[in-house]
């Protein structure tokens, strides 16, 4: 147990912002990849699953929903096994499960069968990477946070221009039952990036006297004090408001091209291009956030990028050639980039490291009831009218209004707290009593001096600081 208690991110431990760290930023690039590039790579698979089991393409879609659904909604659950036993073990468990689900799936004979092993399974084991690798990464960078996660996040693009090629390649010499085989080998490559999850030990002399509190700490393997913060209840109602129509444009843009008459090849070509501009897009999005100017506001960062997103997604509506339709995934790519590089770092910053294990779980539980309803009801849109603008308009609509509840939301709501510099320290005041008590005799002396000192640099504060328990060492 001691490597979960190492593991908890204890307080007085400095983020090294390099050195291991970047074998961390290693394998949560390539956990990124699989959790977001792996649902949609699938889909190569459907057309042979349709011929071997004679269903239709809806059932064969549930099985990226179901990944995805699993992916988010697991979230709580992720949050309670990393407080409970790490980061490190939860994510060799979650690889084994990535790996098995699709290794079992390769010997299904129903499309119910797959549901629950390449869809449930393998989407726990996916959730239980996801999540732990980003708590991991914030604990190992601080100043070069913003860099870090649009570096991880660009593991998503990369990985999804690479598996869709590889997919169809193993359709073609393998099938699918061989190429569900040979993806679930691959997932094994989670385990390796779980035990690069080295856990950050605590201070020696600290350990004797934090221990007590560290256990009280990790009894709460959920903690739901984050809805106590009102930057945390405004960014998971925005971000629920964002995921309602941030993923549909991506799905319906090969669907447009086609209806407007254009070859599959020439459509399946704008992902590759919307894919290209997203692995660039990320982590110079990292950089900029990172500067000295820019982070202090990086919320605003974040929301100027999700209206950017539905503006795209309101121009791109617009669009009756195949020309049209490149330039809005050109933009929709900067814009999709920056969202993905921003939204965690975003609620990194505002529950900070501690709260951040249960925050991101509770905000992705937040996220996956929009992702269920999101696309399918793009769809019953799309199947009413007949038109992909109403669809594309719809979601730019949501993206923007997200945006617009983070920014005025933000401004007006979190910024006026003329209480919270008091409280502040007056928790200060408490934490120095409780210190003093285990001091030495020497330890004391000092603190006579600093109270003298403070007597006489502040006399207009005299009468508080005399009745002050701290005065009377």
């Amino acid at each position: 147990m001691g490597a979960v208690v190492a593991d908890d991110g204890p307080s007085g431990v400095k983020a090294p912002d390099g050195g291991w760290g970047w074998a961390v930023l290693f394998g949560c690039f390539i956990i990124t990849g699989f959790s977001y590039a792996f649902p949609k790579a699938v889909s190569v698979f459907f057309k042979e699953l349709i011929r071997e089991f004679g269903i239709g393409y809806s059932d064969t879609a549930w099985i990226s929903s179901i990944l995805l659904a699993m992916l988010y909604g697991t979230g709580p659950l992720c949050s309670v096994c990393v407080n409970r036993f790490g980061c490190r073990p939860v994510m060799l468990v979650g690889g084994l499960f990535a790996s098995m689900g699709m290794v079992i799936a390769s010997f299904c004979t129903s499309i119910v069968q797959i549901y629950l092993t390449a869809g449930v399974i393998t989407g726990l084991g996916l959730a239980l990477n996801f999540q732990p690798s980003l708590i991991m990464l914030n604990r190992y960078f601080d100043k070069r946070r913003p860099l870090a996660n649009g570096l991880s996040a660009a593991g998503s693009p990369v990985f999804l221009c690479a598996l869709s090629p590889l997919g169809q390649i193993l359709q073609h010499e393998y099938g699918w039952r061989g190429g569900f085989l040979i993806l679930g080998g691959m997932l094994l490559n989670c385990c390796v990036c779980g035990a690069l999850m080295r856990p950050l030990e605590p201070p020696k002399k600290s350990e004797a006297t934090k221990e007590p509190a560290e256990k009280k700490v990790k009894k709460k393997l959920l903690d739901f004090s984050v809805f106590k913060d009102g930057g945390f209840v405004i960014y998971t109602l925005a971000a629920s408001i964002m995921v309602l129509g941030l993923f549909v444009p991506p799905v319906f843009v090969v669907s447009y091209a086609k209806d407007l008459g254009y070859q599959d090849t020439k459509a399946a070509f704008l992902l590759t291009i919307l894919g290209f501009i997203d692995i660039f897009a990320r982590p110079i999005c990292g950089i900029v956030a990172g500067l000295k100017w820019v982070r202090p506001r990086c919320v605003y960062l974040f929301s100027f990028a999700m209206i950017f997103n539905g503006f795209t997604d309101l121009m791109g509506s617009m669009s009756v050639d195949y020309g049209g339709l490149v330039v809005f995934c050109i933009f929709f790519g900067i814009s999709y980039g920056m969202v993905g590089a921003l939204q965690f770092e975003v609620l990194m910053a505002i529950v900070g490291t501690q709260k951040f294990s249960s925050a991101i779980g509770l905000v992705l539980l937040a996220e996956a009831m929009a992702v269920l309803i999101g696309p399918p009801s793009a769809g019953k849109l799309l199947d009413a009218t007949g038109r992909y603008m109403f669809v594309f308009m719809i979601a730019g609509i949501e993206v923007t209004t997200s945006a617009l509840v983070l920014a005025l939301g933000n401004f007006f709501c979190i910024k006026k707290k003329p209480e919270e510099p008091h409280t502040k320290e007056e928790a200060a005041e408490r934490e120095e009593l409780n210190k003093s008590e285990d001091k030495t005799p020497e330890d004391a002396k000092v603190d006579s001096i600093e109270v003298e000192q403070f007597l006489k640099d502040e006399p207009e504060k005299n009468g508080e600081v005399v009745t002050n328990p701290e005065t009377c060492v």
